[in-house]
C-alpha cells in the first residue's frame, strides 16, 4: 500500500531591505497611460526662511523628487516643480499661492501625479490633507511620497493617507507644544527677552540692563517725574512735544539694528511705556494674548491686554528699575481713573463743572453727569434711571451752590499749607528749568559729537577718492547744519524759557500762596487746575436731594479717610418746592391786605428771613409782584406802578388817538414808536409824551385819509429821553 506523498510547499524567497525600497519607488500598475499622458508635479515646501538658508539638505530630497517623476517613466519636459512656497508654514492654505496653483492644475485634470517628500510638505491641518487628496480621488491623481505610490480610490491606500495626515497634524501640535513649554519655562526664570523697551538694551547674553546712553535714561526719567506732575498721558504728550522732547528708540531689526535713533513721543508709545512693568523692574510674560488671524478673513483684531493677575509670568525686584513698584501700581489707577466710566472719575477737563466725575447721588449710589446750560449753569444729574430703565426716584441738582460750597471747604483745607505751598512752587520752577537746560546740554553736546564724527571721517579717507569723500563731505555739512539748526532753536528756548527767579520773585510766589483764594479764582487759573486740585484733595462728594425741600445734604469725602458733613439751599424751579412755601404765601397775603406795597412786602420779608427759590438773592419789587400775580392778588394790568414817565398802557393809549390797539401794537413792533413789554403778563406798554401824540395823531389822520402810504418823517419816533 502506497502512502500519498504531501507536497512540498516552497518557501518565498528573502528580498533585501534595499530591494523593498526599491520596488515601494519603482512604477507599479497603478501608473497607467492615463497618468504618463498628463504633468508630474513636484511640490516644494520649507516652514521658515531660516530652514530655507539652512536646511539645505531637505530642499535637496525634495527637489530630487524631479528625477523620481522621470524614472518612473515621465519625460522631463513634462515634470513640473512648483517651489513658490518656500519659507511659508503648512498649518493652513491660506497665502500658499504655490499650493493654490497645484489644487488648480489638480481640478483642470492636467496632473498624473503628485510628488512630495511627506505628507507634511503638502498640509499640516487634517482638513486641508482629507480635501486634497479627496480631490485627487475624483481626478484619478496619484500621490508619491518617499515610502511608496497611492491611489485616493484604493481603500488600503485612503487609510494610509488619512493615518500619514493625522500623523502630520499631531507632529506639528507636537513641535509647537514643546517650543511653547521650553520658551515659557525660560520665561518663568525671567530670561525669555524677544524685545526690551526705550531706555534698556538686550545684552549678547540675553539679558537686559540700563541703556548706556545718558541722555536715553534722563529721558526716561523725566517722563515718568513729569506724568507724577500733570497727570494725564494727553498732557504729557502735548509738554513733551512743546519743548522738543525725542523719545530714544533703538532699532531692532534692520541695518541699523541697535542704533539709537530719536522720534517724536506719540499717545500710543506713551501709554505702553506707563503700562510697561519693566521700567518698575518686573519681569513679565503673556501680558497679551497670542494674535491669532482668522482663517476666513485673512485678518483678525489683536487681543486686549489682560490683568496683571491673568498674567502668565510676573516676576518683582528682577530687573533694573527707574521707578519703584509702588509707583507702577499708583501710575496705573492714575491711568484708570483718568478714563471717563460709571466707576471712574475721568481726567480733569475744562468744564467750568467743579465736581465732574466726583458727585454721587445719596439715593442710588451711582455717579452723576453734568450738563450745562445757558449762561455757564451747572446742572448734575442721576443717570441711573435712564440706564436701568427704571422710573425715575432721584432728583437732579443745579450745582453753583454746591460747588461754592465744596470750593470754599478745600480753600479752608489749603490755608495751613500756604508756605509750603509758595516753598514747593519755588522748587518746582528751579527744577523744571535744571531738567529742560540739562536736555537741551545733552542735545548740543550730541550734536556737536556727530560734526566731530564726520569731520574725522572726511579728514580720514583719501582726497583722491572723490565718490567716498564727496559723500562724507555732504554728511559734515549736513551735520554743521542740524548743529545751527540746533543752536538757534535753544536760543529761542532760552528767551520763551521761566525766567530765573529772583528775590522779588520768590517774594510774589509766597504772597500768592499765603492768598489762596485769589490764587484760586485768577483768571490765569484754568478749571482744569481747580479740579485737579479739588482731586487732590477730595475722594468724592455725595448729595441727597430732598424731594419736598430746598435743604440738600452733602458729605464731602476726604482723601485720607475723613467725612464732613454739610447743609445748603439748592436752587428750586418754584415755590411748591419750599420748605416754608405755605407760611410765606400766608403772610405774603397777610402783608397784602394790610396795604403795604411791593417794596414794602419785600422790605419785611427779607426782615423776617424768608428767602425767594434762588439762593443768595433777596425779595424786590418784581419777585413780590410775582407771587402776588400767581396768588391771584394782583395784575400787572391794573399796577400803575410799573409805568414810567410818559408810559401809556397800549389800550389806553389807542383810545386817547382813536384808533386800533393791534395798530399800535404794530407801529410799536416797526420801531414807529418806543414800546416794550411787561415781565409777568407780556402786556405793552408805549412811550409817548406830548410832541410824540401829536405825531401819533397825524400817522393815524394820515392813515384814514386815504393818503397812499406813510410819510416818512412821521414813522420816525421822536428820541426818549
Amino acid at each position: 500500500m502506497k502512502i500519498a506523498e504531501t507536497p512540498r510547499i516552497s518557501a518565498p524567497p528573502r528580498v533585501r531591505r534595499s530591494e523593498v525600497v526599491s520596488l515601494a519607488l519603482s512604477p507599479t500598475s497603478k501608473i497607467t497611460s492615463v497618468h504618463l499622458d498628463r504633468l508630474a508635479i513636484v511640490y516644494v515646501r520649507q516652514s521658515s526662511q531660516r530652514q530655507v538658508r539652512e536646511n539645505r539638505e531637505s530642499t535637496d530630497r525634495q527637489y530630487g523628487f524631479a528625477e523620481q517623476a522621470v524614472a518612473f517613466g515621465w519625460p522631463p519636459d513634462r515634470v513640473l516643480t512648483i517651489d513658490e512656497d518656500l519659507g511659508k508654514s503648512g498649518r493652513t492654505t491660506e497665502g500658499r499661492n504655490g499650493f493654490q496653483r497645484l489644487v488648480g492644475e489638480v481640478t483642470l485634470n492636467h496632473v498624473g501625479m503628485v510628488l512630495g517628500l511627506e505628507m507634511s510638505r503638502l498640509a499640516r491641518s487634517s482638513k486641508d490633507w482629507h480635501a486634497f487628496f479627496e480631490m485627487c480621488a475624483i481626478f484619478g491623481t496619484l500621490i508619491t511620497d518617499e515610502d511608496g505610490v497611492y491611489n485616493g480610490n484604493d481603500p488600503n491606500d485612503r487609510l494610509l493617507l488619512g493615518l500619514k495626515g493625522i500623523m502630520s497634524e499631531m507632529e506639528l501640535h507636537m513641535m509647537r507644544n514643546r517650543l511653547q513649554h521650553g520658551r515659557l519655562n525660560k520665561a518663568r526664570r525671567g530670561e525669555l527677552f524677544f524685545s526690551v523697551p526705550f531706555g534698556y538694551v538686550k545684552l549678547p547674553n540675553g539679558k537686559a540692563e540700563f541703556d548706556p546712553d545718558e541722555q536715553a535714561r534722563s529721558v526716561v526719567h523725566l517722563l515718568f517725574e513729569k506724568y507724577d506732575e500733570l497727570g494725564t498721558v494727553h498732557s504729557l504728550l502735548y509738554w513733551m512735544v512743546e519743548h522738543g522732547i525725542m523719545l530714544p528708540i533703538r532699532a531692532r531689526n534692520g541695518a541699523k539694528k541697535g542704533q539709537l535713533d530719536w522720534r517724536r513721543p506719540s499717545l500710543a508709545t506713551l501709554t505702553q511705556t506707563l503700562h510697561h512693568p519693566m521700567y518698575a523692574g518686573a519681569y513679565s510674560h503673556g501680558r497679551r494674548p497670542a494674535f491669532k488671524k482668522s482663517y476666513a478673513t485673512g485678518q483678525g483684531r489683536k487681543p486686549q491686554w489682560l490683568p496683571m493677575e491673568e498674567w502668565e509670568v510676573l516676576i518683582w525686584d528682577h530687573l533694573p528699575a527707574y521707578i519703584t513698584r509702588e509707583r507702577y501700581l499708583k501710575n496705573l489707577e492714575r491711568m484708570k481713573q483718568n478714563q471717563t466710566g460709571p466707576n471712574t472719575a475721568g481726567s480733569p477737563r475744562q468744564g467750568c463743572a467743579l465736581l465732574t466725575g466726583l458727585l454721587v447721588c445719596g439715593h442710588c449710589g451711582s455717579r452723576m453727569q453734568v450738563q450745562y446750560q445757558k449762561n455757564e449753569n451747572i446742572y448734575y444729574r442721576c443717570m441711573y434711571a435712564h440706564l436701568t430703565a427704571t422710573e425715575k426716584t432721584c432728583l437732579d441738582l443745579s450745582g453753583n451752590v454746591l460747588d461754592e460750597l465744596v470750593s470754599g471747604q478745600v480753600l479752608r483745607a489749603l490755608e495751613p499749607a500756604a508756605l509750603e505751598l509758595s516753598l514747593k512752587a519755588q522748587t518746582d520752577l528751579r527744577r523744571e528749568r535744571e531738567r529742560l537746560n540739562s536736555h537741551w546740554k545733552q542735545n548740543r553736546q550730541r550734536a556737536q559729537y556727530d560734526v566731530e564724527l564726520a569731520e574725522r571721517r572726511y579728514q580720514a579717507v583719501d582726497p583722491t577718492n572723490r565718490l567716498v569723500a564727496a559723500t562724507l563731505e555732504r554728511q559734515w555739512e549736513e551735520a554743521l547744519e542740524r548743529e545751527r539748526a540746533l543752536k538757534e532753536e535753544y536760543d529761542r528756548y532760552c528767551v520763551q524759557a521761566l525766567p530765573q527767579l529772583n528775590a522779588d520773585d520768590e517774594a510774589r510766589i509766597t504772597a500768592l500762596a499765603s492768598d489762596i483764594p485769589t490764587l484760586w479764582h485768577s483768571a490765569t487759573t484754568t478749571n482744569a487746575d481747580r479740579k485737579a486740585i479739588v482731586r487732590c484733595l477730595v475722594e468724592s462728594v455725595v448729595v441727597t436731594v430732598d424731594r419736598h425741600s430746598e435743604h440738600t445734604a452733602a458729605t464731602i469725602h476726604w482723601i485720607g479717610g475723613f467725612e464732613s458733613c454739610h447743609e445748603f439751599a439748592r436752587p428750586v424751579r418754584d415755590y411748591k418746592r419750599l420748605a416754608d412755601r405755605d407760611l410765606l404765601m400766608k403772610r405774603l397775603g397777610e402783608l397784602r391786605e394790610d396795604g403795604k406795597t411791593a417794596e414794602q412786602t419785600a422790605d419785611v420779608l427779607n426782615t423776617e428771613g424768608f428767602r425767594p427759590i434762588n439762593p443768595g438773592t433777596t425779595f424786590n419789587r418784581e419777585i413780590v409782584r410775582d407771587l402776588l400775580l400767581k396768588l391771584g392778588l394782583n395784575g400787572e394790568r391794573n399796577d400803575d406802578s410799573l409805568l414810567g414817565p410818559g408810559e401809556w398802557w397800549i389800550r389806553d393809549l389807542a383810545d386817547e388817538i382813536g384808533m386800533p390797539w393791534q395798530t399800535l401794537r404794530e407801529w410799536a413792533t416797526n420801531g414807529w414808536a418806543h414800546g416794550r413789554q411787561t415781565n409777568v403778563e407780556k402786556l405793552w406798554v408805549i412811550w409817548a409824551d406830548r410832541d410824540e401824540l401829536k405825531r401819533l395823531r397825524k400817522l393815524r389822520s394820515a392813515k384814514s385819509h386815504g393818503i397812499r402810504g406813510y410819510p416818512a418823517e412821521l414813522t420816525k419816533p421822536k428820541r426818549r429821553p
